[in-house]
């Protein structure tokens, strides 16, 4: 026999490696790859995200304070302290107070806005730009703005109202009303925002919908609204009203601007809290302690948004 028939015959003879060998080596060789590829975005998050928020958790559980050269652990001690604190209790108020007046305000503006846009027939880019400009804005450079609109003696809106006949007011220096006051300007500076993200929303929805309720005898403008527009905006609402409550909930130029938590406490929120306890008082842990219940509210807002984004849409 030659040499040629005889190696032919050895590889005929040889084992088979199995086909499904040869699917695991290509699965390996994938996950490889895209562990390799996901491998700089995770380090990333790491040491910008996990990393500093497993620093605040830790610091929470110390007494350190700002320069100080060394720390104890002190358990829950801060935890405590703050629970027992009643200026931690009014912040705590105060913010939930924020997020339950501008979220809805600013929400509901914003829809309106954006219907009365996208009805209209002509200048749509100018109206956008127009109620868009408070989200471009520096938020600061307004808060300083509407200090003078809100001054007690030759602000504007005191100036309308004496040209009413009505008395003016001290809306800044009054505890009735500093917090409201704030909301104001919290629902006129989100408003903007949300109404882009509506636009967007009623852009995406198909137009034959209209034309299927309106032969099915939805012919006025409410009718329409609340067969076709409302439900099928309802994962965007979802979304808006997701993100403007968590960005309610950071809620601190025009606190530190207008307030500074004044007056007697009527106005401060928890990012002023953790601000005044980290960086005026130094108390770096008790502050990070702060920080952790802050980060627990805007955890469970994402968590419950997740959630709901889940559900199907259902139509009226």
């Amino acid at each position: 026999m030659s040499d040629a028939a005889t190696a032919l015959q050895g590889v005929a003879m040889a084992p088979r490696v199995p086909a499904r060998v040869f699917a695991s080596f290509r699965r390996t060789g994938r996950s490889q790859a895209a562990y390799a590829l996901a491998a700089p975005a995770f380090v990333l998050m790491l040491l910008m995200l996990i990393g500093p928020l497993a620093g605040v958790i830790a610091l929470s559980f110390t007494d350190y304070q700002l320069g100080a050269p060394a720390f104890s652990w002190i358990g829950l001690s801060n935890y405590r302290e703050m629970f027992a604190d009643r200026v931690f209790w009014i912040s705590l108020k105060n913010t939930l107070t924020y997020v339950a007046i501008v979220v809805p305000g600013a929400v509901a503006l914003g829809l309106g806005v954006a219907l009365l846009i996208q009805s209209g027939a002509g200048l749509k880019s100018w109206y956008r730009t127009v109620y868009f400009l408070p989200v471009m804005a520096t938020l600061i450079a307004m808060a300083i703005v509407w200090e003078f609109m809100l001054h007690p003696q030759f602000g504007l809106v005191n100036g309308l109202l004496r040209a009413a006949g009505l008395q003016g007011h001290s809306w800044l220096q009054d505890r009735g009303t500093a917090l409201y006051s704030l909301c104001v300007i919290g629902i006129w500076q989100a408003t903007g925002f949300n109404m882009v993200l509506f636009l967007a929303g009623l852009v995406s929805i198909p137009k034959h919908l209209y034309d299927a309720a309106e032969i099915d005898g939805a012919e006025g403008a409410w009718s329409r609204f609340r067969l076709v527009t409302w439900p099928m905006l309802g994962p965007v609402t979802l979304f808006v009203v997701a993100i403007s409550a968590i960005r309610s909930f950071q809620v601190f130029d025009t606190v530190q601007v207008l307030t500074k938590g004044g007056p007697s406490k009527s106005s401060e929120v928890l990012i002023y809290t953790m601000y005044t306890e980290g960086f005026e008082f130094f108390r770096s842990g008790y502050g990070a302690a702060v920080t952790v219940v802050f980060l627990a509210f805007v955890l469970l807002l994402t968590l419950l948004k997740s959630a709901l984004g889940n559900r199907e849409v259902h139509y009226a």
